[in-house]
């Protein structure tokens, strides 16, 4: 697991800002419905966020998240995996999410994000709006490989995915098995402390990027751990901020014109 329930993004709220925040049901291509937060801006500035998030599927820690993004101009929806086998409902700490992550597949992922893009660009004038996807861990490698899904993505954003392990969800390919796929602009960020992913597997993925010429940006922190980006890790305060401001840059380079 990545995240525990209890976990809050270690970025501070934006004082005075105001959005709009809605529990949605969405329904993918085939049929699956599936539960989404949704923070909307009162500004929006243009571009638009799908978050990914770990194994628990969507709780608290995402929606306050999408908060954030949504605070800085950009609308966010933050997804749930388990809509084909645990409904719709919102769940609490003692949600039993293994047993539902097991039978989550990649085509599944694939078909609810594409449900995602498509209600943050429906709206009059959104129809060619940047979006980026943002995962963690599991949600990590799954934002990367949504670069290869045909989604039109603006960029996809991947803190400590695992970018050789396949099968995760199921009959999903490795990350670097998918890079000459990518489409979009990849971010990557890595705890230089993490026992789960080794950073010769890191590094082999930024070296197939850049063989295959893929714009990426691939940031390892030293001595961070797995699942450092969290409010109670106040060690990796600075990481943190530094990861927050990167994802931040990341998003409005890709957004402009010159770089689209």
């Amino acid at each position: 697991m990545c995240f525990p329930y209890d976990a809050k993004p270690p970025i501070p709220p934006i004082a005075g800002a105001a959005i709009d925040t809605e529990d949605l049901i969405l329904t993918s291509s085939d049929g699956n419905e599936f539960a989404a937060f949704l923070a909307r801006a009162d500004s929006p500035v243009g571009p638009a966020v799908v978050v990914l998030p770990d194994v628990r599927g969507l709780f608290p820690f995402y929606e306050e998240l999408a908060m954030r993004f949504a605070e800085r101009g950009y609308d966010s929806i933050a997804i749930d995996y388990f809509g084909r086998s645990a409904g719709v409902g919102k769940r609490d700490r003692d949600f039993e999410f293994r047993e539902h992550i097991d039978v989550t597949t990649f085509e599944g992922v694939k078909t609810d994000v594409a449900a995602a893009v498509a209600y943050l660009r429906e709206a009059p004038g959104n129809g060619a709006r940047h979006v980026f996807t943002i995962g963690f861990c599991y949600g990590g490698s799954s934002s990367w490989a949504q670069s290869a899904n045909g989604h039109g993505l603006s960029g996809a954003i991947g803190f400590y995915g695992h970018p050789t392990r396949a099968g995760f969800p199921q009959g999903a390919k490795a990350s670097v098995d998918l890079v000459t796929d990518f489409e979009a602009p990849i971010l990557g960020l890595m705890g230089g402390a993490d026992q789960g992913i080794p950073r010769e597997e890191v590094e082999k993925y930024e070296a197939v990027l850049q063989e295959a010429s893929r714009p990426h940006e691939i940031v390892t922190y030293d001595g961070a751990p797995h699942s450092f980006f969290d409010r109670g890790f106040e060690e990796y305060a600075e990481e943190s901020a530094d990861a927050w401001e990167r994802v931040l840059r990341f998003i409005e380079h890709y957004s402009t014109p010159a770089t689209a």
